[in-house]
């Protein structure tokens, strides 16, 4: 009894500590890891913000790689975005894994959140959830506008091709997303709904816990 009320113990501690868990109650052995709140980088966010910290994930993604235990990845996503760099380098640790991976947005894939449901191998949404697609920007007084601006162009383009790589959408469509004029009040951009994120082809496909959970099953048994 001491040994399961060990690994309970350790289970309630990852939850609570890093927002993941091992699910091995089903027919496959998944880890289960959700990204929420907004992403922090190399700047530490304010104490009452819901965060998740890129030098948690990134060992973690890096354990299930190389576990022989754990059959797929399961990433749920409910971000407002954060730290371009972090988030940027977390997508491309997922789609370069060869485990099995699916991503879910539920609530909402904000900004970076974007590239980061693309990045696994089958991606859904919650008909309920929105994802806002728009130009990188940032806060502050920048010394050297057109080498700032350089910057954040190059960047946006490392951007668009990460997602165009790793979903169906064209670069010249998500380019009129990002820069759309006429929907967002204060910003330039696009927020689209469940049903329209998979019509544009950012995301595969619109489903619930139960139809995430059915396609990572169906990408393990398949070896995909």
């Amino acid at each position: 009894m001491s040994n399961d009320n060990n690994l309970k113990n350790e289970k309630s501690e990852e939850i609570k500590e890093f927002g993941s868990v091992i699910s091995a109650g089903g027919k496959h052995k998944i880890y289960c890891l959700t990204i929420i709140g907004e992403i922090e980088g190399h700047t530490i966010l304010a104490e009452n913000s819901k965060s998740t910290k890129y030098e948690h994930i990134i060992p973690q993604l890096v354990a299930v790689e190389e576990s022989d235990e754990i059959e797929g990845l399961l990433v749920i996503l409910n971000t407002i975005g954060g730290d371009v760099e972090a988030g940027l380098a977390i997508a491309e640790l997922i789609s370069g894994m060869k485990k099995p991976t699916a991503s879910f947005v539920l609530g909402g894939g904000h900004s970076i959140g974007v590239p980061l449901a693309v990045s696994a191998k089958r991606s859904y949404i919650a008909p309920s959830a929105t994802m806002t697609v728009h130009p990188v920007r940032s806060n502050g007084l920048f010394i050297g506008v057109p080498q700032m601006l350089n910057h954040f162009q190059r960047m946006q383009e490392r951007i668009t091709d990460f997602v165009c790589r790793n979903s169906k959408i064209q670069s010249e469509a998500f380019t009129r997303l990002m820069m759309n004029t006429g929907e967002m009040v204060t910003d330039v951009g696009s927020v689209l709904s469940g049903d329209k994120a998979v019509e544009v082809g950012l995301i595969d496909k619109v489903g619930s816990l139960s139809d995430v959970i059915s396609g990572l099953y169906d990408l393990i048994e398949n070896k995909g």
